[in-house]
């Protein structure tokens, strides 16, 4: 599985592009996409405003150093969001280089005949030429031809992939290489519309819309400095009820440490680098919603072909009937299997090979190839006066109808039902209308992906496999591969309806597939995953396309679905947390002139009223970037019960964001005061 080298968070590189973008994010149609550090800035202007005008019996170098700090207040936020940005955009750069303009060979007709135009000019519904060495000009399918495609580019994996015309390993992607042989591709998107154009603006953010969690959080962010704000606003009657009179810069202070400034600094970071997570796990997500959503999931329903198994039936035992002996079957199987280019035609003749030693690795001249046809299910070859037959068991019957009333068919269907049992696909295969017995094509479930979907049951999801098998093949392939449930013969109207029941039942399901008959039921799942070996309408179809095409990523995809909900709900913990505490730092020192009464909830035993305030003021900005790191790499996420869950995360970031600003502030008012800063 490639993984995309991460980036330090702190480099030079990094750095330097997010300072100047910080500073360009003070522009307020910018910044009033959040509500809270906008009236951060706005409180910091009005506080630059009279700290050349005002006169408040406040000190001029005491002033400066609260402007100073509410602006680095602000900065700090910005630079959050444009650090998180700017990881992106330095991915977005390598893939950007993948894309130059590339040059395409446009067919004018139904032949050879192509001009070359740039990968621009194509629209959709253009037949292209893809020879040996080119690169793949646009997004589209394998209309005729197959060949082998470098995915490198956008996969990281050096293994070459088979695209051919038909079936679920049609669609190409711009920017990948043919390796060998030749293919037609119909362009399916037109200039600016690409896979590799949507994965680059996605990871640069420019694209990036607030989640339904980070709206909701955002309101209730709004409210809380609404609340404060007028509870701020109050305070200037009480002090003069009790005589005295209270400063508006310490006024604006007071807001400023009150408000949750920290979270919201954070916010948009937090989201930006849970996308940024997701695209270094080789995994585009479409929207934020739906890596939030995958972080929720109960339910994971998962198309068998191609995804629990590896997609090519192999055989794996030639079971012989009537007395025939296994290396005659062996034999007649191999014969009629060396024209099959099928991966199970190719597997059973090195099975043949392997364990009977059959040599014979080309038919004699004059033998006459049967092709398979979806009416007959037969495929064989009539050599030397003989015809050998095979295919799907009763098609053979059917074919033989003599056959049908022998020993050796009672035989074969108590085989049929074995293999079926077995998980496995019978073939039957006669010589001259006489049974010979039945080939075991087995289908090979994924290595390690039993204890995969065991690591998913941890998490408290749910694993169902679908599939258009038998129900006794499905029960058999289940068990292999360790899912809770199945679901067999399968249709894409089953699998919407599963989807649907599950959802009302309210559960959140998600969905693996990778075939066009997947597409309805992966737009249905709250979480689509296409597999990027699939087909165009798969892809368009799913929120999420997995670049390496392994249906147990979703497993890192809900594990960092859950790291990016956690992290938020954690940071919001420390923050709300932080604002208690700052509230036992301020508002003492604020009032016991007028209220010597309030010296007792001065804890802290800070050094002056003025110390006190700065402190608060130069904690709740530096705060900002030492958090930082941990929003952009995430909290750190195990597989264990919701109730454990949070319980840890209270005890480290409650009690962490109540105890931090007691030793932090602490600490800056032995600072300031032994520097005479106030």
């Amino acid at each position: 599985m490639a993984r995309t080298p991460t980036k330090s968070l702190f480099t030079a590189e990094l750095i330097a592009p997010a300072v100047g973008d910080a500073f360009r994010k003070l522009d307020p149609r910018q910044l009033i996409r959040n509500p809270v550090m906008f009236v951060t800035a706005v409180v910091a202007a009005l506080m630059t405003i009279l700290l050349v005008i005002g006169q408040d019996g406040l000190t001029t170098g005491f002033k400066l150093q609260l402007v100073v700090w509410l602006w680095l207040t602000v900065l700090f936020g910005t630079f959050a969001e444009a650090l998180a940005e700017g990881r992106g955009k330095a991915q977005a750069a390598s893939l950007r280089a993948t894309k130059s303009e590339l040059q395409a060979k446009r067919l004018k007709g139904d032949g050879r005949e192509f001009e070359e135009v740039a990968a621009s000019a194509l629209r959709v519904g253009d037949i292209v030429l893809v020879e040996t060495g080119d690169l793949i000009p646009s997004d589209g399918d394998v209309v005729s031809g197959v060949a082998s495609v470098n995915e490198a580019a956008i996969t990281g994996e050096s293994a070459p992939v088979i695209r051919e015309a038909g079936g679920d390993r049609s669609a190409v992607t711009a920017g990948t290489r043919v390796i060998s042989d030749e293919i037609r591709v119909r362009v399916s998107v037109n200039p600016g519309e690409g896979f590799l154009d949507r994965m680059i603006a996605l990871v640069e953010g420019a694209e990036r819309q607030k989640t339904p969690n980070e709206i909701a959080l955002t309101l209730l962010l709004v409210g809380l400095t609404i609340i404060f704000l007028i509870a701020v606003g109050t305070i200037p009657g009480f002090a003069s009820y009790a005589g005295g009179k209270v400063p508006i810069p310490i006024l604006a202070a007071l807001l400023i440490t009150l408000i949750p400034t920290t979270i919201a600094a954070l916010l948009s970071a937090i989201g930006i680098a849970g996308m940024d997570r997701l695209v270094r796990f080789n995994v585009l997500a479409k929207s934020g919603r739906a890596v939030e959503a995958a972080g929720d999931i109960d339910v994971l329903l998962l198309d068998k072909t191609g995804t629990i198994t590896i997609g090519d039936r192999q055989a794996s035992e030639f079971r012989s009937v009537g007395g025939i002996s296994q290396q005659e079957l062996a034999e007649a199987a191999s014969l009629a299997s060396l024209a099959d280019e099928t991966p199970e035609g190719r597997s059973i003749v090195v099975l043949a090979r392997e364990k009977f030693a059959v040599t014979t690795t080309t038919l004699p001249v004059g033998a006459e190839i049967i092709p398979f046809t979806a009416q007959t299910r037969i495929s064989g070859v009539k050599v030397d006066g003989s015809l050998i037959q095979k295919g799907a068991v009763d098609s053979i019957l059917k074919a033989n109808p003599g056959a049908g009333q022998t020993a050796a068919a009672t035989e074969l269907r108590r085989i049929t039902d074995e293999i079926a049992r077995a998980g496995g696909t019978p073939l039957a295969v006669a010589l001259n209308g006489k049974l010979l017995g039945a080939i075991f094509l087995k289908d090979v479930v994924k290595a390690g992906i039993r204890e995969r979907f065991g690591e998913l049951r941890t998490m408290g999801i749910r694993t169902v496999m679908i599939t258009g098998d038998n129900p006794l093949t499905a029960a058999a392939i289940a068990a292999e591969a360790g899912v809770d449930d199945f679901l067999a013969q399968a249709t894409p109207e089953d699998k919407l309806a599963l989807i649907r029941k599950e959802q009302q039942g309210g559960r959140l399901v998600a969905m693996c597939g990778d075939g066009t008959n997947d597409a309805p039921a992966l737009a249905q799942a709250d979480v689509g995953v296409a597999m990027n070996t699939g087909t165009q309408a798969a892809r368009e179809a799913g929120n999420m396309v997995d670049l390496d095409s392994d249906p147990t990523k979703l497993i890192e995809v809900v594990g960092l679905g859950k790291q990016l909900l956690m992290t938020r709900g954690a940071l919001t913990t420390f923050s709300v947390a932080n604002d208690v505490a700052k509230y036992f730092a301020i508002i003492p020192a604020m009032f016991v002139v007028l209220y010597p009464g309030l010296g007792v909830l001065n804890v802290m035993r800070l050094g002056s009223p003025e110390s006190a305030i700065l402190s608060a003021i130069i904690f709740n900005a530096v705060i900002i970037p030492m958090l930082v790191p941990l929003a952009l790499r995430g909290v750190a996420y195990k597989p264990m019960a919701a109730g454990p869950l949070l319980a840890r995360n209270l005890a480290v970031y409650g009690l962490g964001g109540l105890l931090a600003p007691f030793v932090g502030i602490k600490l800056i008012d032995l600072l300031v005061g032994g520097l005479g800063l106030a």
